[in-house]
């Protein structure tokens, strides 16, 4: 029988402090690239995910309704209708909310004001640099009855 032996690793690195928790920062090795940091909404990343999995229960059929989820998951039937419309949200729009490249004024809570129907209004209201948060909240209805972005005057 051989005698079991230990190895001790030790790895450099720093403990930095993020609002609300901490963050191991581990250092770039000898020619390497450094890591590069996000900067995406933490709530508004998990509010996607929740609307994709809430989307995805409504479609296998666990729930019958937006009401009989929400009495299941014990919140309330508007937050999570809100949260849904998460998912109508254009691709590449998700895809820079995951990767943190959102203008800044685009929270979570613009996000749960009704939003453009087509996808080519929501790019327009998103893409813009001068208040899009203010934009995006200022929906009215169109003829045909869906959402459409009110212009806001310049």
């Amino acid at each position: 029988m051989t005698m079991a032996t230990s190895i001790t690793v030790r790895v450099p690195l720093a403990i930095r402090r993020r609002p609300g928790r901490k963050t191991v920062v581990t250092p770039v090795p000898d020619g390497g690239e450094a890591a590069v940091p996000t900067r995406a909404d933490t709530a508004l990343v998990k509010a996607l995910a929740r609307a994709h999995r809430w989307q995805h229960l409504l479609e296998e059929g666990r729930y019958a309704s937006i009401s009989e989820m929400a009495t299941a998951e014990r919140i309330d039937r508007g937050y999570l209708g809100r949260i849904l419309q998460l998912t109508l949200l254009a691709p590449d729009i998700v895809e820079a909310i995951l990767d943190g490249r959102q203008p800044d004024g685009l929270t979570l809570p613009v996000f749960l004001a009704p939003l453009p129907s087509t996808w080519a209004e929501q790019r327009l209201v998103v893409r813009s640099d001068r208040g899009a948060a203010s934009r995006l909240t200022r929906v009215r209805p169109s003829p045909s009855g869906t959402a459409a972005c009110a212009p806001s005057p310049r």
